[in-house]
């Protein structure tokens, strides 16, 4: 079980790392809505193509732009935010109880 417990930690540690860098690059992505970038700029389109594919599903299941306000950033804090809160917890605390 002593493997099994640090297999775990180590996904719950990977996991809340994958979600926090997640998190930097929607709020590069907001900062870049602010300014007029350069659409081919190479790191401006990395960012896009990271972001567009949950920020369109989001857009397109929710009415979440009111005045020009696009509010799909915060949706996916939120989202990010439970889901290492609920399962990055949860793997920690199963890992910890195997060891």
């Amino acid at each position: 079980m002593f493997i099994i417990g640090n297999f775990l930690i180590a996904l719950a540690t990977v996991l809340n790392y994958a979600l926090t860098f997640y998190m930097w690059v929607v709020i590069a992505r907001a900062v870049l809505s602010w300014v007029n970038p350069d659409p081919y700029n190479q790191i401006v389109r990395i960012i896009n193509n990271l972001t567009e594919p949950v920020l369109s599903q989001i857009r397109r299941r929710l009415p979440v732009s009111y005045g020009g306000i696009d509010f799909s950033p915060i949706i996916i804090f939120l989202v990010i935010i439970f889901l290492q809160e609920f399962i990055v917890s949860s793997l920690f605390g199963l890992g910890k109880s195997l060891l």
